[in-house]
């Protein structure tokens, strides 16, 4: 039989243990997102998959927010995030932390997602842009590589959220 598990049959860690566990060594960098929806939503795909941080920047808002925890459901209590005011520049400091910089946007020679496969021990930084707009050229230029999320249909973009859910899936899968 199938039957749904109840809520306290999950085993949920709390905050505090979500807190001291160790996390995949990704950042998910978010580029002037305007939908505080979205923003929940990257924090609680950022707490299923248990990544290392959140960071969002340019005109991304913010926790507290009603609209983010509407979403979030409380991930932005538990996940580690910080704001910074200019992509460019906390980009840059990653860059020389080691991180890879990937964006994810569809540019001249992308690589299609499907083909990205994370090499152990590295750490990497995600970044996804604004819904209209997506990644700034700026950042785009200084991006070890960009990432492209293959599409069969008739539009050219899938929401910001979805595409961070994809992404991370594929980033485990190819480990």
């Amino acid at each position: 039989m199938r039957k749904k598990l109840l809520i306290t049959e999950l085993g949920r860690c709390s905050n505090a243990e979500f807190k001291s566990k160790p996390k995949r060594p990704f950042i998910i960098i978010l580029d002037n997102v305007r939908s505080k929806h979205n923003v929940g939503s990257a924090f609680r795909t950022g707490d299923a998959f248990a990544v290392e941080h959140l960071a969002l920047c340019g005109i991304t808002g913010t926790p507290p927010d009603a609209e983010i925890h509407k979403t979030a459901l409380g991930a932005e209590d538990a996940l580690s995030w910080s704001y910074h005011p200019d992509t460019l520049a906390y980009v840059q400091t990653l860059k020389e932390q080691g991180y890879t910089i990937l964006a994810v946007e569809q540019t001249h020679n992308s690589k299609k997602l499907p083909d990205f496969h994370p090499e152990a021990h590295q750490k990497y930084a995600f970044i996804f842009g604004n819904e209209v707009k997506g990644v700034q050229q700026s950042v785009i230029d200084i991006c070890h590589d960009c990432l492209e999320i293959p599409q069969e249909g008739t539009k050219h973009s899938l929401n910001v959220s979805v595409s961070i859910g994809i992404v991370l899936w594929q980033a485990l899968q190819a480990k």
